[in-house]
């Protein structure tokens, strides 16, 4: 006796020079893997049974097929027939229930005395702890889950799968028994009911979905089995929403700037309705009315990829790619279309070229600018007095050379010791010494004898500025301070020539003030004296008082020893005539002010 083995997948057997029939080995089916969980009742179907237009059980029989089952344990070579455990049915094998040294591969065999076929399928006995669960409280199951859809606001039945193969076989009536988020039947409402094996859906909503776990409980040949399948219950919309396809993008009428030379990319998004869960949704572009497998131009190519999913509706995008544009692409139309069962859709997209503007250049001189304004912005809210007086030093004009005054600043005050010492020892003392201004002072500057009224009139309208230091004493009804006032108003008002500047040397009430004087504060600058803040001359005080003070430039050596110069001519000439007019008029008697003394004085 020998054996002789032929060609790969077809053997001959030998046997005492009897030949057998050759049998065609189609190896190992990767499709008809089985997982079964241990202690669960499960079956293997013969692979070669899966298209009858091959293989039919019924008709392989009338035809003296006999179909054999074999079995390759794990980590062995030799083949073994089947056990009694398990039991043959058909084409099925089955095990009730599994254990774990079930794990191996199945081999059915088909055959008679002139033909032989047989294939190989795998099987696995899972342990529970080996399953992969949501949670902890799911029931472990072998077996993918299946998917249903059911409609919104819809209903359905669901059935167990593999229900039916179990009640073939099982003695009397299977049961089952049904799980959602956890929890057995029945549920918290009754929009969905158990209707013997069955779970009928009344009313769909969003909060029903996800998996849903059915045990089947059965019995045969007095031994209790039973196995767990899943089911992915999924929303989906209604049948009586419109199921048309439609485009989302390009929007209508789209005009597209492309630039030569370089790659262009078109998107195209179509929104598909579910109609069937294993519908196909097409979307596809074509250049000229010709799909790109039928162009000879290998520049175009496109990719497709679903992009969203809701509620079974799916958003797919089709993204039609061209290689190096040529500018004669530009007369090419190109379309993108859309189909599925109920309806097509397409949509034309133009293509122009694109004028280059240096919008990156563009956009860095804005930002640039707007920095700049914004740094400027900064630099002047903070710095305004400083750029100020720098523009009245290079731009200003010294009034010195356009009128005919004599002095600078006149003070007006309330005679009192207080302000006294701070209008002599701080405002003239800076005004002359510090910043070069020539300054009159009433109570010493007027030569005696003189009618007060006279000469505060004419101490105002030769000066350029009418400094008034406002404090709770100043203005007093029928004071020489008020008549300083109006007469600085009066002048500023009529000959425009004398500037009147408030000079806050203590808060004051406003109810407190004269008419004249609240009348002033409207039009006129006040600026505010802060004690010691501002003693420095640096200060903001003398910083503002300055900006309201005439513009006064520093000449050479000569030029101001030749102003110092006229200054006491013009006051000598004064004096002179002021003591002229004195003994004409007989005010002063026996009484000549010495000229040379004054000017010491004054100095």
């Amino acid at each position: 006796f020998y054996v002789v083995k032929s060609r790969k997948y077809a053997t001959s057997y030998r046997i005492v020079g009897i030949w057998e029939p050759m049998c065609y080995d189609w190896g190992e089916s990767s499709e008809a893997g089985v997982s079964v969980l241990e202690g669960e009742s499960g079956w293997l179907s013969c692979p070669l049974f899966s298209h009858p237009s091959v293989y039919n059980y019924t008709s392989t029989q009338s035809a003296g097929h006999t179909l054999f089952w074999y079995r390759l344990l794990q980590g062995q070579d030799l083949e073994e027939p089947i056990t009694s455990r398990l039991s043959k049915d058909r084409e099925r094998l089955w095990l009730q229930p599994a254990t774990s040294d079930d794990t191996g591969q199945y081999i059915c065999m088909l055959r008679n005395k002139s033909s032989c076929s047989k294939i190989a399928m795998r099987l696995t006995v899972l342990r529970p702890d080996e399953v992969v669960r949501g949670v902890d409280c799911e029931p472990p199951v072998a077996v993918a889950a299946t998917s249903e859809y059911i409609g919104l606001q819809g209903g359905k039945r669901l059935d167990c799968p593999d229900l039916q193969d179990a009640a073939k076989m099982a003695d009397g009536e299977p049961t089952v028994t049904w799980y959602h988020m956890c929890r057995q039947y029945p549920f918290w409402n009754n929009e969905r009911q158990q209707n013997g094996a069955s779970l009928r859906f009344y009313v769909m909503l969003d909060s029903y979905q996800g998996l849903y776990f059915c045990t089947v409980h059965y019995q045969r040949r007095g031994k209790m089995l039973n196995f767990t399948r899943s089911i992915n219950v999924t929303a989906i919309y209604p049948p009586t929403v419109p199921k048309y396809p439609s485009i989302l993008r390009p929007p209508k009428d789209l005009v597209s700037p492309v630039k030569p030379g370089s790659k262009v990319r078109l998107n195209c998004t179509g929104h598909f309705p579910i109609i069937r869960p294993d519908a196909v949704p097409e979307i596809w572009w074509t250049v000229d009315g010709k799909t790109l497998d039928k162009l000879a131009d290998q520049r175009f190519s496109q990719t497709t990829r679903q992009v969203d999913y809701d509620r079974g509706d799916r958003f797919m995008e089709n993204v039609l790619l061209i290689q190096d544009f040529q500018s004669e692409d530009l007369n090419k139309e190109f379309n993108c279309s859309v189909k599925n069962e109920r309806g097509f859709e397409t949509r034309r997209v133009q293509l122009r070229e694109d004028v280059w503007l240096p919008s990156v250049e563009l956009g860095c001189g804005l930002g640039v600018t707007l920095l700049l304004m914004l740094l400027l912005f900064v630099v002047y809210h903070v710095f305004w007095l400083e750029l100020l007086l720098l523009y009245r030093s290079w731009f200003g004009t010294d009034e010195r050379h356009t009128d005919d005054k004599e002095y600078d600043v006149y003070i007006s005050y309330a005679r009192n010791s207080e302000e006294e010492q701070f209008v002599l020892s701080t405002l003239r003392r800076v005004l002359e010494n510090e910043l070069g201004y020539s300054v009159c002072i009433f109570d010493r500057d007027s030569l005696p004898g003189g009618t007060i009224t006279d000469e505060t009139l004419s101490f105002v309208a030769r000066s350029r500025r009418l400094l008034v230091v406002v404090s709770p004493g100043y203005a007093s009804q029928g004071s020489q301070a008020l008549l300083e006032l109006k007469a600085g108003i009066d002048g500023m008002a009529l000959g425009g020539h004398l500037r009147v500047i408030l000079v806050q040397y203590k808060p004051v009430q406003r109810h407190s003030w004269v008419r004249e004087l609240r009348r002033a504060r409207v039009a006129l600058a006040l600026v505010r004296w802060q004690g010691d803040k501002s003693r420095e001359l640096t200060s903001r005080f003398w910083k503002r008082l300055r900006v309201e003070l005439p513009v006064r430039r520093v000449g050479r050596e000569e030029e101001e020893e030749e102003e110092e110069g006229g200054n006491k001519e013009a006051v000598l000439m004064r004096l002179h005539s002021q003591n002229s007019t004195n003994s004409q008029t007989g005010l002063i008697s026996n009484t000549v002010k010495d000229p040379q003394k004054v000017l010491n004085c004054a100095s």
